[in-house]
């Protein structure tokens, strides 16, 4: 059975920051339904005297809603070899039209301060509850991003770049642990 190890989340500092643009995972949970998304967008840091991480998330994305009706998430970040393909898996497909979980057979661990799990097969846990939300503005970004990365002719249900602007979603870090076993 899978044990957490807390951990000082300083001394994975390099490794999250690393890992964030390959790809880690995010987690939500509300009214007993786990969802879990790919985000290759994030900052490690500290805001308002407490350590956040900010996650980009596109407004119309399952998450957004489960969000909605329970502000925390856990962040899940791999160490050392994983299955690259669950990154993969949950950054094609729509949580609102599966479960990602049930589909990739991933092992849900309890945390100790949020009402969202960690998964096993990403081990390095972040937990976090949301304390600020902010909706991107599409026109304050350069035209390059806004042509690269938001395409107005792309649905926003598509995968990647769409029209979609994100919202920042800032989570304090409230515990972070390894599973291990």
């Amino acid at each position: 059975m899978p044990q957490r190890r807390d951990v000082d989340y300083r001394e994975y500092a390099g490794q999250i920051v690393s890992a964030i643009p390959k790809g880690v995972l995010l987690t939500t949970k509300a009214e007993g339904r786990v969802n879990t998304m790919t985000i290759g967008w994030g900052m490690l840091g500290t805001n308002w005297s407490s350590p956040v991480f900010e996650a980009f998330i596109r407004l119309h994305r399952h998450t957004v809603s489960l969000l909605d009706k329970n502000p925390e998430f856990t962040v899940n970040v791999p160490l050392g070899d994983f299955d690259r393909k669950i990154v993969g898996f949950c950054g094609s497909h729509h949580g609102d039209e599966m479960d990602k979980v049930s589909e990739l057979g991933l092992t849900l661990v309890d945390s100790r301060e949020v009402d969202v799990p960690g998964i096993a097969q990403l081990p390095l846990t972040l937990e976090c509850k949301v304390v600020y939300r902010q909706p991107q503005e599409l026109d304050l970004y350069t035209l390059d991003v806004r042509e690269r990365f938001y395409p107005q002719d792309v649905d926003g249900r598509a995968v990647g770049a769409n029209r979609d602007p994100h919202i920042m979603v800032f989570g304090q870090i409230v515990n972070a642990y390894v599973i291990e076993g």
